[in-house]
């Protein structure tokens, strides 16, 4: 297995010409996170990813985790050291309130370095994926006591999180959970099981607090009947530290596909007098505090797939450079396999594909910075609410999407060699292939999209994404940087997002309709938004004079690739929206 080495340049223009984090930074009020702040962050995170995180990625996929016999996992060989020295050094405060020991850098500041953990090692990245969505959850809605109780423990690294909503016999349908809560004076006594938990248990920091779903005694039936507690792993003393032993453990673990080295736990809540949890926010409104954590976790989610795609396809470009088989068109004598048409062809669309989701993922995470600006008005910070939500399906969906087709590819240009363990590629497509189900499976995220996200609103949010793309339809003028034929398929592909928007508000009453086109529009929408993005990114290399040269030529590349290869995919999907529930509906469910 080859190293990791993140890219830091592709990562920089991509934050600072496509996402535009210099003007937010500016209009936000971030004056301290200048680009010669970012290049450097970038750099140190960089150096940190490769030499600390990504030499614990085979072992921990080799090695997995387990537990012990009173209840407490065992993390692989270097997991515990690599995450004490991360937090030691910081990384986990980088985008949180100074109040509570956080350095106040934007959010999507944030993200590239997040992508470099991920890619090192996606396993290990989750626990500080988890811990700053829980951190964002308390921030948002904990009362100030248990603010000052634990944010700066987890901000600080010192403690770790966790999203305890999954339970036996409820899945993602929320509404069955039968964890119970019961008052007991300040706090309440928790009983109940959970199971999916990601990083429930494990040794690498001193503390974890679980945010935990739970009804109360006389709670309303349904989602409505829903409270959300904060229960430690140990109850903090008169100190603050670490204290007694709560009453909540893991009891088994699961044995997964892919990410074999995060522990995935089945957690027991009051075994025996009820664990101690503390209410966060409102009684019966769980689900809003907890949809805090659950929207931020699918930005990042989708940032996972990004990473997966990034380090599967850096595998199979270093791969196809040094295996030699065959003699390539034009050649003399054994080529690289890199040199053979259909290999080009397969890492053409890993690269264009990657590129595309890292500059989905960055925008709409610079969006989340734009709507959580408390100096600008509230009509901006409203629009770009409206974008911030409409982009997390997008983001989530069709960056883990596209991280199934990478990951496979990674495979396919190995040979026979891919499906041998000892290689590592075959361990990017079994840990990218969790990322379209958890924190909401990707059939989820698209009927949020339709519903929620357009349906809802009469297509406000969607329509002023497509305002947005105008700009680089027809003749570019000075910015002018395709062929007219390929400009000509853009603009076809942003007319088909139109079509297919107003279809799906013309039937927007039929349910058995939305359901069945919503995974259509999903892809087709981040398509569309991934292309307008891929030029905008071909258009700032071509007239920035700093990034002439290759990396201005091989932008266009990319995008010119995108266009021709991955756009036409929107005029099938119009297609099926177009012919609505007929085909998917055709069989009844005894000839399945």
């Amino acid at each position: 297995m080859t190293a990791f080495r993140a890219p830091t340049r592709e990562m920089a223009f991509t934050l600072q010409n496509v996402a535009g984090f210099s003007e937010m930074a500016k209009a936000c009020g971030y004056e301290d996170a200048s680009e010669d702040v970012v290049a450097a962050i970038l750099e140190e995170a960089a150096r940190f990813a490769g030499s600390v995180i990504a030499p614990t990625n085979v072992t921990g996929d080799q090695t997995g985790v387990r537990l012990d016999s009173n209840h407490n996992v065992v993390t692989p060989d270097g997991f515990r050291e690599a995450y004490q020295q991360y937090a030691e050094s910081g990384w986990a405060s980088l985008q949180f309130d100074p109040e509570f020991g956080g350095q106040g850098l934007p959010f999507s500041l944030a993200i590239p370095v997040q992508e470099m953990w991920h890619a090192a090692n996606m396993a290990w990245g989750l626990c500080p994926l988890l811990s700053q969505g829980a951190v964002e959850a308390l921030s948002e809605n904990a009362s100030d006591l248990l603010k000052q109780q634990m944010l700066p423990k987890m901000i600080s690294g010192q403690w770790t999180g966790t999203m305890n909503l999954t339970e036996p016999q409820s899945g993602s349908d929320l509404s069955g959970i039968r964890t119970q809560a019961r008052p007991d004076g300040d706090v309440y006594r928790i009983k109940g099981q959970k199971i999916f938990i990601t990083w429930g248990e494990h040794d690498m920091a001193e503390n974890i607090i679980h945010l935990v779903l739970a009804r109360l005694p006389d709670a309303p039936p349904g989602v409505k009947g829903i409270s959300l507690f904060a229960v430690p792993k140990y109850l903090p003393n008169a100190s603050g530290e670490p204290g007694e032993r709560n009453d909540c453990q893991a009891v088994s673990l699961e044995h997964k596909l892919g990410i074999h080295a995060s522990p995935t736990c089945v957690m027991s809540f009051g075994d025996n007098e009820g664990a101690i949890g503390y209410l966060v926010g409102e009684e019966n409104r769980g689900l809003a505090c907890m949809f805090t954590m659950m929207n931020n976790a699918r930005l990042t989610v989708g940032l996972q797939g990004v990473s997966i795609s990034e380090r599967a396809y850096q595998q199979a470009r270093d791969y196809t450079l040094e295996r030699t088989q065959g003699t390539a068109p034009g050649e003399q004598g054994v080529s690289p396999i890199i040199k053979h048409p259909d290999v080009r062809r397969m890492l053409m669309i890993m690269r264009t594909l990657t590129e595309a989701a890292r500059g989905l993922a960055y925008t709409g995470c610079v969006a989340v910075d734009y709507a959580n600006a408390e100096n600008l008005p509230d009509d901006i910070r409203a629009r770009y609410k409206r974008r911030v939500d409409l982009l997390t399906p997008l983001v989530k969906g069709w960056c883990t999407e596209i991280a199934q087709e990478v990951t496979s590819l990674g495979i396919q240009c190995y040979g026979g060699m891919g499906f041998i363990e000892e290689t590592g590629a075959a361990q990017h497509y079994r840990d990218a292939r969790i990322l379209p189900i958890y924190e909401g499976t990707n059939g989820i995220q698209a009927l949020d999209l339709i519903g929620r996200k357009t349906v809802r609103d009469q297509g406000r949010a969607m329509a002023e994404l497509i305002d947005d793309m105008r700009p680089l339809t027809g003749p570019l003028q000075s910015n002018y940087v395709l062929t007219a034929a390929r400009q000509a398929k853009f603009d076809q592909a942003l007319a088909c997002l139109e079509d297919a928007t107003r279809v799906v508000l013309e039937r927007s009453d039929d349910d058995q309709f939305t359901g069945a086109v919503a995974f259509d529009y999903l892809m087709l929408s981040s398509t569309v938004t991934a292309g307008w993005l891929m030029l905008k990114a071909a258009t700032a290399a071509a007239n920035d004079h700093a990034e002439q040269g290759t990396f201005a030529a091989n932008k266009l590349a990319t995008t010119n690739f995108f266009i021709d290869y991955i756009l036409p995919r929107c005029s099938a999907h119009l297609s099926a929206i177009r012919s609505g529930d007929d085909a998917i509906m055709a069989l009844p469910e005894t000839e399945f």
